[in-house]
Parts: C-alpha cells; sequence; structure tokens
C-alpha cells in the first residue's frame, strides 16, 4: 500500500507552470488550490520586482503562512494544491512537518526553457533577470519521499497535471 498524500505542492523554478499545473489539477479533481505568490509580503515583491532575490530570511514568514493555509484547508475538509517554488530542502521540510502526508510535484525545467517561459510571461513581478538565482538556490527533490518528478518542458499542462493527479489518485487516503 503506497502511503497516503492529503496535500500537493506543485514546485519549481519561475517559469516552469506551476500555477498552471496546479489549477488544471484542481479542475480534475475538485481540489482547492492556494497560490503561494499570493501571500508574498509586499517587501518581497519589490525585491522580486527589482531583479533582488529573496533570502532565506524573506521567504520564512511568507512558508509560516504557507504551512497555516495547507493546515487549514485539511481541517475544513478540502484537498489542497499549493503552488510554490520550495527550492530548497529546508522550505520542503519545514512544510511536510507542518501537513503530514505532503506530497511533491518538481516541475523540472532547464534554465533557458525558464528564462524564455519567463521572458513570454505577461504581467507577472519576477523578472526574467531572476532565473539564474532561482538556479542557484534550487535544491532538486530528487530521492525524497512522496515526490514526483515531471519533465515540464516536453509536455504540455493537461499532461503535466494529468500525470500528478493520476500519482496522486494513487495515493489517495482510504
Amino acid at each position: 500500500m503506497l502511503p497516503p498524500i492529503h496535500a500537493l505542492v506543485i514546485m519549481g523554478v519561475a517559469g516552469c507552470g506551476k500555477s498552471s499545473v496546479g489549477h488544471a489539477l484542481c479542475q480534475f479533481n475538485g481540489a482547492m488550490p492556494i497560490e503561494g505568490d499570493a501571500f508574498h509580503p509586499p517587501e518581497n515583491i519589490r525585491k522580486m520586482s527589482a531583479g533582488i532575490p529573496l533570502t532565506d530570511e524573506d521567504r520564512d514568514g511568507w512558508l509560516g503562512i504557507l504551512c497555516d493555509e495547507l493546515r487549514h484547508a485539511i481541517a475544513a475538509g478540502r484537498r489542497p494544491v499549493l503552488s510554490c517554488s520550495a527550492l530548497k530542502r529546508s522550505y520542503r521540510e519545514r512544510l511536510r512537518s507542518a501537513v503530514p502526508g505532503l506530497g511533491f510535484v518538481y516541475l523540472e525545467l532547464s534554465p533557458a526553457v525558464a528564462a524564455r517561459r519567463v521572458a513570454e510571461r505577461p504581467g507577472h513581478f519576477m523578472p526574467a533577470s531572476m532565473i539564474d538565482s532561482q538556479f542557484a538556490t534550487l535544491e532538486p527533490p530528487q530521492g525524497e519521499p512522496l515526490t514526483l518528478v515531471l519533465d515540464a518542458a516536453r509536455e504540455d499542462i493537461r499532461q503535466l497535471a494529468t500525470a500528478a493527479a493520476d500519482w496522486w489518485r494513487r495515493h489517495r487516503p482510504d
């Protein structure tokens, strides 16, 4: 029997499709989307908009809010899907400690594809100049528990969301 997954985090660098895959996944199975970017404090948005990478200290309060959002959703009987970069293992461990049975879907992408996608994305606060810092911070989750790795460069949003939904379904608690 597979370990149960009560909530998912769709993770990866900017431009990998976290939000799009998360929303498509929620449409497939009635889960509740939580957009991690919506919980950044204004100072974090200002820094990223100016091309200044966030520090662990900048992310600390934000991660705490995301932990609370996941816990509240589960307590309300929802199945949350959080779109969140979760670039470092320590960030993922913090989320895991707040929510046992948390699964991660890592949308893997090359720096070149990420830069192209971010440059083409209208109206987002994250400039393409931040891609290098995203990859410098990234600690890929290979070998981590309850983690699915998908190639975000080769599959479209629907395919990625379907793969994540199928994987989550196999881990559904009874």
